[in-house]
């Protein structure tokens, strides 16, 4: 029965986080049993430009350490929030969310040549944890007993990740990049004379979102309440009791 359920919960999951998140888990177990090694994953631009090792470029996202606490907890945060995203203010919009990560990713890869970042998993879970927390701003969190607005809960794990002696250069990236996606998404965009700077390629559409007879999207509904995306509506009360008893 545990087993059906968790077949279940997988298959029930939208599709861009099944597939990160199952990459996230297969890569981590193939270093655990010592398959690969993670001198085979972390980013490095000399590597892929010389060597054509140009696998580099995602296993950096994939491989989020050892599996202990840090690891299940970053596992955690990436499957709740992604998954908050893709089914909230990214539904119907699979493109756009495809778009998002590889805007997030690029732009990951471009800062991280100036502070020799080997691994970026984890920066990118901040940035999908920020940009979820910027479109939910009234939703109330509990994080082991601290209680706070959604928008606070990026800096939150900051200082936790700090606490247990992580470098915050890693979670600074996530805010960063985070913070621009949702500025040039989100903010530039309403303001007098602004545009939408980030517009999905057509070819992208096409191919991650496939259109009925009628020319609609296969999947139209609308975002649910409480996740605001650029056009949702008004917040609704909840949140994740992190540590709550």
């Amino acid at each position: 029965m545990a087993q059906w359920s968790l077949q279940r919960e997988f298959m029930e999951m939208p599709p861009v986080t099944r597939v990160y998140t199952s990459a996230c888990v297969i890569t981590t177990l193939l270093v655990q049993m010592d398959i690969v090694t993670p001198f085979n994953l972390y980013f490095n631009p000399t590597l892929i430009i010389k060597h054509y090792q140009v696998w580099r470029l995602v296993t950096t996202f994939l491989f989020l350490g050892p599996i202990g606490f840090n690891f299940v907890l970053n596992m955690i945060f990436t499957y709740r929030y992604c998954r908050m995203l893709e089914e909230g203010s990214f539904r119907g919009r699979t493109a756009d969310f495809v778009l998002m990560m590889l805007f997030g990713g690029a732009c990951m890869l471009v800062f991280t040549m100036f502070f020799s970042l080997l691994f970026l998993g984890q920066a990118f879970t901040i940035m999908i944890v920020y940009v979820w927390a910027r479109r939910n701003p009234f939703i109330r969190m509990n994080f082991f007993g601290f209680t706070f607005n959604a928008p606070y809960l990026p800096w939150v794990l900051l200082g936790f990740s700090y606490l247990l002696g992580n470098s915050v250069m890693v979670d600074l990236l996530g805010i960063a990049v985070g913070h621009l996606y949702f500025f040039l998404e989100d903010v530039f965009p309403q303001r007098s004379g602004g545009v939408r700077i980030l517009k999905t390629p057509e070819f992208l559409r096409a191919l991650l979102e496939p259109r009925t007879i009628d020319g609609s999207a296969a999947d139209s509904a609308a975002a649910p309440e409480g996740d605001l995306g650029p056009n949702a509506g008004p917040p609704q009360p909840g949140g994740f009791q992190w540590g709550a008893q």
